[in-house]
Formats: structure tokens, C-alpha cells, sequence
């Protein structure tokens, strides 16, 4: 069947909403489909590079943020604090793998969340429509009718946080030489603060000896200097792809990035430009024709700069990358239908209930022409179920030599009720699967490339991290969740427990990287974190 954003409406979709009123939905579609794009198909190639990076083992990928945002969380302070936690992280990881990291957010978006039941029961007796997230109804049991509005405010909301995250990260809040001030003003651990000053004043050293010998910026970007690698970093939006009307609405036919177009067909001179190179560095001729799947249009005539076949692709200007959820992923739905025609990178969660030859068949589906950088499967298991799954996976994947990028999502198969009635994580229990699935991957011959989180940079009232998940260094106990408790759909690691997670991997690819860890079982990092807790004490 012919690729269309809108042949995904020719298949049954899983995690439906229903809509009271076709009109008001109808006018939704049509005033979202002409409103600008929120990224553009340059951010997107560039992330699609960065992947196919990330892929080979030259760059780890760190994919983190909220469970589900929500339109009132929309405000300076905790973009600033989920920014400044994402770049902790990432640094504490560079400084110990010495290896570029990936950053994707789950953030300017991530606003609707699945839902295993469309309805839930009130503690006073109401059956209610379960809450959807922000964009299809409200957390009140008095909001919870389906409004197709909400698309329209999403869509504002993931604007607003991206051009403000865009503005943070272009006039210095990124600046290595001052990194200290994203984390330390809120973590009360004294051990994770000194941990976080070494890596800080060994940074502050090697910049200073830059700067004396030459090799870096002096003059800062607020004061007119040259923006560069000290002070910016790359950063990607994500979200799970699940509202699909919004989702069409938000995909565009546009031009690839001029670096990604062929050579004219005439003589015609044109700017002087690198010359046109595959993925894998291969050159290509001067006219490509189009991509088997349908994201890549075919090529058209274009007068700019001679005659030229400009090619095109179906871009989802929502976000950078998107993914499909475990329970949306069926090879004959909806979402899969609409995934396969997208041109950004996407991800697929894989738990247990995926079987091997579907897995399969689904890379084929949705990444035919195996494109590095094109597919991230996102495993997500529980740590008492990685070992009967995770081998078995790994072996049907290398079977059909399709290129794709392992993350290891360590939250979402770890989810408990406490014994408060609070829906907990228990930071043991997700650190055994982060160990679990490092060791696997090595044992199969394989390689970990990332890790999927849900962690929050957020502060209550008061000036402390969330208490949603228990343990960690600071050894939350099933008494302290209600202090702080603030998430409305699944529990975040607080800003305590993001760093603690940081450390632990650092150290292992520290140790990895210098040779230390060889014969020695990945999952040392267990051990490792029961150091960490008796040094706390």
C-alpha cells in the first residue's frame, strides 16, 4: 500500500481517542497543518548523523526526562532545572567514557501518556475516563471529556519550552565553564557534591590550561566571543508519537538540507560545497533516486542553482525523534503504518511480550533500506525478566543483520505500588537492569549504546528534590515518598538519584576505557552502588 501521513487512518489504531465532536476536532487539524514547523529537517539530519555515531560506538545516547509533561510544569525554573540535570549527567558520563554524548530529551511534548484502561474508579465511587495527558483531557475528574483543543495548547507548550531551551543553550547556560551551576545549588548529598567538585575542578584545570596555551575561546559568548564546543552543546526533542491526528498534522513534505541534495544535472555553476557522500562515507552520483521507504520523495525539478532533481521527505516537525510505545507497536496498526513514512529517527519499545520474529519483521517494516541512525530499539524488560528476553532478542536482531541502535530503558518495567498506595521505583531494582542488560550485551557479542531514563530536575516549594522512587544514596524509604511526591503519572529518579545513576555508569566505562574491568563481570556496578550507599552512611 502507498506511503501517505494519512494512510495510517486505513489501519486499526491501538490507544485511541474519541472525540465527541468530529467538527471541533476537524477545525484542530486544519489550524495545526498550517502553523510553522517546531523543528526544522536540518535539527533532524543532524540527529540522524549523530545516531548513526552513536550506533558505531563512537557516541552514547542519553534519552531522559519526564514521564509526562504537563502544561503547568511549563515554566522557567523547571525547563532550566530539567536542562541543567540532562547536562550533569551527560557530563559525568563524558568524563568517565571519554566519548561524545547524545542528548534527547523527553521534553516539548511528551504530553500524552498510554493507558491500560480507558477508564479508572474514584475513591468516592465515579467511573471516570482515565487521564490521557494534557493534550486529550485534564487531571481534574471533572476535565476528563476528550478535547481536541488540548492539541492546540500542546502544540504552544512544546514551542514555548523548545525556543526558551533553544535560548539557554545558545547564550552560555551550556557553557563548560561554569558547570557547577547546574546541579550543585540543588543536591543536599555532601558525597555527590564532592564527587560532582572533582569532576568540576579537573575540568576547570584543563580549560585554564587551554586557554593559557591558545586552543580556546577567552572571551566569553555574553561579551561578544565565538560560540564553540565550550560553550554549546547539541540538544534533541523527543516524544512518544501515540496522538497520530497531531502527529499528521505536524508532518511536512519539505527539502532535504541542501548537503543532502544531488549534484545539478547540468553545468551550471553552483557554491562550492562538500562533495555528496553516503552515510558510510561511499560518494554518490550526482542524481539519487528515491528511498524504497517513503519518507525520501522522489526527486523534482528545481530551477535554484541550475537544474537540479531536488529530493524531499515527509518530516515530522513535531519533534526530532519520536517512538512507538509497546503497547502501540503492532505490525498491522496504525502507528506502524505512520512510523515507516517518517524520515526522523524513530525508536520502538521492546518488553516482553515481543517476539523475536516480530521483532524482526518490524526493523524490516520500518527501517527497509537499513539506514544507520534511522532505528533505536528501547528495551524495557524489568530486571527480573531481562535475562529470559534480552539474549533471544539480541540473537534474532544479529541474525538479520539489521543496523540498529540497544538502549536500555530500566523504569518502565520496574513500576510497584507501595505499601502508602504510591506508584514507586526502587533505585536497586533499576540499577540491576542497567547491569543486567551491560553484561548481556557483551556475553552476545553485542553493544549497549544508551540509556532511556525518566529523572526530573524539578524542585518542590521548598528547595528539595522529588521523593517519587526509593533508595538511592540519600536511601528514600517507602515512608518518605509522600514529602514530595509531585509526579501525576509515573515516579521520576529526583536530581539525588539521576547523579548517583551517572557515577555508577561513568565509573564502569571509566574502568572499561583503562583496561581495569577485564575478566571482570559488567554487573560490578551493583557492587559498586553498595559501596556508594556504606560511604553515604
Amino acid at each position: 500500500m502507498a506511503w501517505s501521513p494519512s494512510s495510517w487512518k486505513t489501519k486499526p489504531v491501538a490507544q485511541a481517542v474519541e472525540y465527541s465532536d468530529e467538527a471541533s476536532l476537524e477545525k484542530v487539524r486544519i489550524r495545526l497543518k498550517t502553523l510553522p514547523p517546531i523543528v526544522t529537517p536540518g535539527e533532524i539530519e543532524r540527529l540522524r548523523s549523530h545516531l548513526a555515531q552513536v550506533q558505531s560506538g563512537q557516541a552514547f545516547l542519553l534519552h531522559a526526562g519526564d514521564c509526562a509533561e504537563s502544561f503547568n510544569a511549563c515554566t522557567q525554573e523547571n525547563i532550566s532545572n530539567k536542562i541543567g540535570l540532562i547536562l550533569s549527567f551527560s557530563l559525568i558520563l563524558i568524563w568517565g567514557a571519554r566519548v561524545p554524548v547524545v542528548r534527547i530529551g523527553r521534553i516539548a511534548g511528551q504530553f500524552a501518556k498510554p493507558r491500560s484502561s480507558k477508564t479508572e474508579r474514584l475513591p468516592d465511587g465515579r467511573e471516570v475516563l482515565s487521564f490521557r495527558g494534557d493534550n486529550v483531557n485534564g487531571l481534574d475528574p471533572d476535565e476528563r471529556t476528550p478535547n481536541p483543543d488540548r492539541m492546540l495548547s500542546a502544540y504552544f507548550h512544546s514551542a514555548t519550552t523548545l525556543n526558551y531551551i533553544r535560548g539557554l543553550l545558545t547564550s552560555g547556560f551550556a557553557s563548560l565553564n561554569h558547570p557547577r551551576d547546574w546541579s550543585l545549588s540543588h543536591v543536599r548529598s555532601p558525597a555527590l557534591k564532592e564527587e560532582f567538585e572533582r569532576i568540576t575542578e579537573g575540568l576547570a584545570d584543563a580549560l585554564e590550561f587551554s586557554r593559557t596555551i591558545g586552543a580556546s575561546e577567552s572571551i566569553p559568548f555574553e561579551m561578544g566571543g565565538p560560540k564553540g564546543v565550550i560553550g554549546e552543546v547539541d540538544f534533541y526533542t523527543s516524544h512518544e508519537g501515540l496522538m497520530l491526528d497531531y502527529e499528521e498534522a505536524l508532518t511536512r513534505c519539505l527539502a532535504l538540507p541542501p548537503a543532502l541534495q544531488p549534484l545539478p544535472t547540468s553545468t551550471t555553476p553552483i557554491i562550492t560545497g562538500t562533495p555528496m557522500r553516503s552515510r558510510d562515507g561511499v560518494s554518490l552520483p550526482s542524481s539519487r533516486s528515491s528511498s524504497r521507504r517513503p519518507g525520501l520523495g522522489d526527486a523534482t525539478s528545481s530551477p535554484r542553482g541550475g537544474i537540479r532533481e531536488e529530493l524531499t521527505g515527509h518530516y515530522n516537525t513535531s519533534a526530532h525523534f519520536l517512538w512507538i510505545g509497546d503497547r502501540t507497536r503492532q505490525i498491522e496498526g496504525a502507528h506502524v503504518e505512520y512510523f515507516r513514512g517518517i524520515r526522523n529517527p524513530i525508536g520502538v519499545k521492546v518488553g516482553p511480550s515481543m517476539d523475536p520474529e516480530e521483532l524482526v519483521r518490524l526493523i524490516e517494516i520500518l527501517n527497509p533500506d537499513r539506514e544507520p541512525g534511522r532505528l533505536t530499539l528501547i528495551t524495557r524488560y524489568g530486571a527480573n525478566k531481562i535475562e529470559q528476553h534480552l539474549p533471544k532478542h539480541i540473537a534474532a536482531v544479529q541474525g538479520s543483520g539489521m543496523p540498529v541502535i540497544w538502549v536500555c530503558d530500566p523504569m518502565h518495567g520496574n513500576t510497584l505500588t507501595s505499601t502508602t498506595g504510591l506508584k514507586t521505583r526502587n533505585f536497586n531494582t533499576i540499577v540491576s537492569e542497567v547491569a543486567s542488560c551491560l553484561r548481556i550485551h557483551v556475553e552476545c557479542g553485542s553493544v549497549l549504546n544508551g540509556v532511556s531514563l525518566e529523572f526530573t530536575g524539578e524542585l518542590s516549594e521548598d528547595g528539595f528534590s522529588v521523593t517519587e522512587c526509593l533508595g538511592g544514596s540519600m536511601q528514600l524509604s517507602e515512608e518518605e515518598l509522600e514529602l514530595r511526591y509531585q509526579s501525576f503519572c509515573d515516579p521520576r529518579l529526583n536530581f539525588e538519584q539521576s547523579l548517583d545513576l551517572a557515577f555508577l555508569l561513568s565509573n564502569h566505562y571509566k574502568k572499561q576505557r583503562r583496561g581495569y574491568a577485564k575478566g571482570e563481570r559488567p554487573n560490578y556496578i551493583e557492587a559498586a552502588f553498595d559501596g556508594r550507599q556504606k560511604t553515604a552512611q
